[in-house]
């Protein structure tokens, strides 16, 4: 109990101390307690951040999925959804910046939420324009084991040369 009672005077301090906690050129004229408040505000509020971040997704329970591009010319990527266990638990819609920055080697975090130890199914849909502008709905699934520890899975979306269309790989690191 006295960490929830941290978190609830960390929350109210910053609350009430957030309008001192501008940027800019205003700070020059304040004096130095202000400042040293400002900055212990903002060290609060990370640790805050930090201990929501390990009461929310504990590391023994930690379940992180990524998508990664390696495509070229077989699939332009719209929209992935992912189911884990026979539940929906993403779904994104990438914008043309998203996809840019997917496509010079860039991950994007899709989930991050708590699984219990086991066996575990996992499908991602994908879906997207393939070659010659056609609509393309691809799907991939694997089992994962959760043991202790945090685990990491990769949707890979990659060109598959020798069939020349698109394939989803799941692969858990």
């Amino acid at each position: 109990m006295p960490t929830m009672h941290r978190l609830k005077l960390a929350f109210i301090l910053s609350t009430l101390l957030l309008p001192l906690a501008s940027t800019g050129d205003e700070t020059a004229g304040r004096p130095a307690p202000v400042e040293n408040l400002k900055r212990q505000l903002l060290d609060i509020n990370r640790e805050l951040f930090k201990l929501e971040q390990d009461i929310l997704f504990p590391e023994s329970s930690q379940l992180t999925v990524f998508v990664s591009l390696d495509v070229g010319r077989f699939f332009t990527l719209d929209s992935v959804k992912l189911v884990l266990d026979d539940e929906v638990v993403a779904q994104y819609l990438y914008t043309q910046r998203e996809l840019a920055a997917l496509r010079q080697g860039g991950v994007h975090q899709l989930f991050k939420g708590n699984l219990g130890k086991g066996a575990h199914e996992i499908v991602a849909f994908v879906v997207g324009q393939g070659p010659e502008g056609r609509d393309y709905k691809l799907g991939g699934e694997a089992i994962i084991t959760k043991t202790t520890g945090p685990k990491f899975v990769e949707l890979r979306i990659r060109d598959a040369e020798a069939r020349q269309q698109p394939q989803v790989l799941i692969e858990a690191w």
